[in-house]
C-alpha cells in the first residue's frame, strides 16, 4: 500500500473507530461502503483496510458476501472484558507500588490533583471530555510505575475493547455530582495506598474501582 493510502487508511480507522465508540454507529448497524465513502470522503481501499483493522479489534463484524456491521454489545462480553481489565490492572498497580520511585509518586499526585479540580468546568461537553482525559491520565500515571512495556501494551488493548461500554458509564458518571464525589473518594483512597506503599490494599482498591461500573453498564445495555 502506498504511503498516501496508508495515511488515508489510518484517518479512516481513527474516524470510524471514534464514531463507533461514541455511538454514532450503533451496535448491529450496517456499514455500507457507499455511505462510508461519502460520509468520510475516503476511498474504498483505505476504508476496507480500516474496517479490517476494526474487525480484528472486535468493534466490527464481517458478514460473508454482505459487508460489515458494527459489533453487538453484550452483557457477557462486557463482564469478561471488565473482569480481565480489573485483574490485569490490579497486578500492574501491585508492581507499580514495588517499582515506582519518587518521580512516579509525584506524577500520580499531580494527575490526581488536576482530576479532582475538574468540577470547576462549566460546559457539559467540556466536562465530559476533560474529565475523561484527566481520568485516563491519572490511571496511566499509576500504571506506568510497573515499568513493563508489555503489560502496558496488554492494558491498552483491553482498554480499547472496553471503551464502547465505558462510554455508556461515563455519561452517567460525569453528569452526576454524587457519582463524581464517590469517584474522588475512590481516587484519594488509591493515592493514599500507593503513597503508603501498601501493595495489597492498592491492588484490591484498583480491582474494586475498575469493576464498579459493571452494574451501571448492565442496566444501560438492557435499556438499549
Amino acid at each position: 500500500m502506498s504511503e498516501e493510502k496508508t495515511s488515508q487508511a489510518a484517518i479512516a480507522y481513527d474516524l470510524l473507530k471514534a464514531d463507533i465508540i461514541n455511538g454514532a454507529h450503533r451496535p448491529g448497524d450496517k456499514l455500507l461502503m457507499s455511505h462510508l465513502k461519502t460520509q468520510y470522503d475516503i476511498g474504498a481501499g483505505p476504508m476496507r483496510e480500516a474496517l479490517s483493522q476494526l474487525v480484528s479489534e472486535r468493534l466490527v463484524t464481517a458478514i460473508s458476501q454482505r459487508g460489515f456491521r458494527v459489533a453487538q454489545m453484550t452483557q457477557e462480553e462486557m463482564e469478561d472484558i471488565y473482569d480481565a481489565r480489573a485483574h490485569l490492572e490490579a497486578l500492574i498497580v501491585r508492581l507499580a507500588v514495588e517499582r515506582g520511585d519518587e518521580q512516579w509518586e509525584a506524577e500520580v499526585i499531580g494527575k490526581a490533583h488536576t482530576l479532582a479540580r475538574v468540577d470547576e468546568i462549566n460546559s457539559a461537553e467540556d466536562m465530559l471530555n476533560i474529565w475523561d482525559m484527566r481520568h485516563k491520565a491519572f490511571h496511566l500515571a499509576i500504571a506506568k510505575g510497573c515499568s513493563s512495556p508489555k503489560l502496558l501494551e496488554m492494558r491498552a488493548a483491553l482498554f480499547d475493547q472496553a471503551e464502547r461500554y465505558r462510554q455508556l458509564w461515563l455519561k452517567q458518571t460525569v453528569f452526576s455530582q454524587s457519582a463524581l464525589a464517590a469517584k474522588r473518594e475512590e481516587h484519594q483512597a488509591l493515592v493514599d495506598a500507593l503513597l503508603d506503599k501498601n501493595a495489597e490494599r492498592a491492588s484490591a482498591l484498583m480491582y474494586a474501582h475498575l469493576m464498579s461500573p459493571v452494574s451501571i453498564i448492565s442496566e444501560l445495555i438492557t435499556e438499549n
